[in-house]
């Protein structure tokens, strides 16, 4: 049985920084895109990052590029979510996810399997 689990999210000041971990179980996730997605109340869940099974392609939406940094542990069989600079607008639920689509998608509906997220607010 496939299991994604997020962690490491919270209640940070803007300005400030969390690193996210999606560990997964059941699956090797170094032989499949992973991506990271965030859903703000009201809003739609939207791609934040990704990176390829063989880690030569990311993705970063422009909101955060240059902020976030995705990487992976092969040995941790976990994919990170590095983010700086954390502003109140990055407030949102943050899920990973796995496709078995080659290269790299921000497009949610080429992802299988979905974590059950963790909570980020920016907040003062």
């Amino acid at each position: 049985q496939v299991q994604l689990v997020e962690s490491g999210g919270g209640l940070v000041q803007p300005g400030g920084s969390l690193r996210l971990s999606c560990a997964a179980s059941g699956i090797t996730l170094a032989r499949y895109t992973i991506g990271w997605f965030r859903q703000a109340p009201g809003k739609e869940r939207e791609g934040v990052s990704c990176i390829s099974s063989n880690g030569d392609s990311t993705y970063y939406d422009v909101s955060v590029k240059g902020r976030f940094t995705i990487s992976r542990d092969k040995a941790e069989n976990t994919v990170y979510l590095h983010m700086n600079s954390l502003k109140p607008e990055d407030t949102a639920v943050y899920y990973c996810a796995i496709s078995a689509v080659p290269g790299t998608s921000n497009d949610p509906s080429e992802y299988s399997y979905w974590g059950q997220g963790t909570q980020v607010t920016v907040s003062s």
